[in-house]
């Protein structure tokens, strides 16, 4: 459903391939048609109002989200919680304009059940009979790859070995002989670059990939002058993508082209809608929780001196300094020079502040934070100062985790990375999680993120002290 915003999907770009017209259209018509079949189900009519719900659902479910490649459990997860985020914000206008009242109380329910179960076997479905339609030779689209490098060997196995990419690999094009290039193995080599011209002509083949070094700027546009002549569609990757990229996209500044290598995922609509879930949510948490924040806020007053709210510079947005509250849990209040993690049994902790930490609890007042702007519900946990001073010159990409928001929960606190990062190595881990939240957002993995915290809190984190 959240793919609208995902500027990334194939479908917004100029390649519209099988798979991923199957991948756009097969949410949204089973969304519809499973409508259609409660309908027929229950004997009631097909009237305007039930028409224009489906095509409300298609608009909204479209296009899905949910990749060929993705493993069955991550299917089911995407499928229910966009099905269930999808009911809540449908349900939710329907009581507000009143028009809920409109709908067979007994479609709607059939609906609303059969839909997740009717989505995942349409899915799984989809997964077999795709590839076979791919396999008919009219279906496939001829390629060649010119440049046997890193990017062009990854290109090379992934039309070798992904059967969804429909395409027939004929073989690389270089200027170095196959003595020279250990790692092609048994791929085949079809001649230098100055034979490629000619060999697309001769062979029809539909679609070149050009894997050259950036460098090598001359043979680059010596290569396009040949293909001048032929109607194959001409790719370019370049070897800037060996590198980590977060959020890489293509994008222009006054009618120049730019390739966005590191950037937030939360830019134009992405961002309201990020920001505007951080609000509702927040404010109904702390409406909610507020007679047992005071509560919490008495136990702290009197479980020992000082003040209730603990507050630490942590930096936040683009590693802007911000200010962190939390219910005090220790007998000190450390926000300069260096500060020690918290570890087991660690003396600095009170009794009650022990029972905060261990249910979370004294992350309550962050909500205020979210409310201020500062932090976000989910995303990368904020780490003091000087930890930030210390991590950033030793692990590579440190700071790309600051591209958004911190947040009171994340990717790699539901992961097992929370707690005490004693080496490198634990706080590396932890980074790599946070940059793959970076890279992978949408609405329903933040949703993914928030009920697997609370069935981490429920459940009990060892590593919580």
């Amino acid at each position: 459903m959240y793919s609208t915003l995902d500027k990334r999907h194939v479908l917004y770009g100029k390649r519209f391939t099988l798979t991923a017209a199957a991948e756009a259209f097969l949410d949204p018509l089973l969304v519809a048609l499973c409508l259609f079949g409660a309908l027929l189900y229950h004997g009631a009519r097909l009237e305007a109002r039930y028409v224009i719900l489906a095509l409300m659902a298609f608009g909204l479910m479209f296009p899905g989200d949910t990749r060929f490649h993705d493993r069955l459990r991550r299917v089911v997860r995407k499928k229910v919680l966009n099905w269930l985020i999808f009911v809540v914000m449908l349900g939710a206008l329907g009581y507000a304009t009143g028009y809920i009242h409109h709908f067979s109380r007994e479609v709607m329910l059939t609906w609303l059940v059969a839909t997740p179960a009717l989505l995942i076997a349409g899915h799984e479905a989809a997964r077999r009979i795709v590839p076979r339609l791919l396999a008919i030779e009219a279906n496939r689209k001829t390629v060649v790859i010119a440049g046997c490098n890193d990017v062009g060997l990854r290109l090379a196995r992934s039309f070798l070995d992904d059967r969804y990419l429909g395409v027939t690999f004929k073989g690389f094009f270089d200027d170095r002989g196959r003595a020279r290039l250990d790692s092609i193995a048994e791929m085949p080599l079809l001649g230098s670059l100055a034979l490629l011209g000619d060999y697309v002509r001769e062979h029809r083949v539909e679609q070149i990939y050009l894997a050259l070094p950036m460098a090598t700027q001359p043979r680059i546009l010596a290569v396009l002058d040949s293909l001048k002549d032929t109607t194959a569609s001409i790719f370019f990757a370049p070897d800037i993508f060996v590198t980590d990229l977060i959020q890489g996209r293509m994008d222009s500044v006054g009618g120049v082209p730019v390739v966005a290598v590191c950037e937030t995922p939360f830019q134009g609509l992405q961002g309201i809608i990020k920001r505007l879930s951080d609000i509702v949510l927040s404010s109904l948490i702390l409406l909610a929780v507020s007679p047992a924040m005071l509560a919490l806020a008495i136990g702290v007053k009197r479980s020992s001196p000082g003040p209730i709210i603990f507050r630490q510079r942590r930096y936040g947005l683009d590693g802007k300094e911000i200010a962190v509250y939390k219910f005090r849990s220790m007998t000190v209040c450390e926000d300069h020079g260096v500060i020690p993690q918290a570890r087991r049994n660690d003396v600095r902790v009170t009794a009650f502040g022990a029972f905060l930490r261990r249910t979370s609890l004294d992350e309550l007042p962050q909500f205020v934070n979210v409310l201020q702007g500062r932090m976000s519900i989910v995303g990368p946990r904020p780490h003091a100062v000087a930890h930030n001073e210390t991590y950033r010159k030793l692990i590579k990409g440190y700071m790309v985790r600051h591209k958004v928001r911190p947040g009171i929960t994340g990717w790699a606190q539901v992961n097992g990375c929370r707690g005490e990062t004693e080496t490198v190595e634990k706080m590396q881990k932890r980074i790599e999680w946070d940059l793959e939240y970076l890279r992978t957002w949408s609405l329903s993995l933040d949703t993914w993120i928030i009920i697997k915290t609370i069935w981490v809190v429920l459940r009990g984190d060892r590593h919580a002290y």
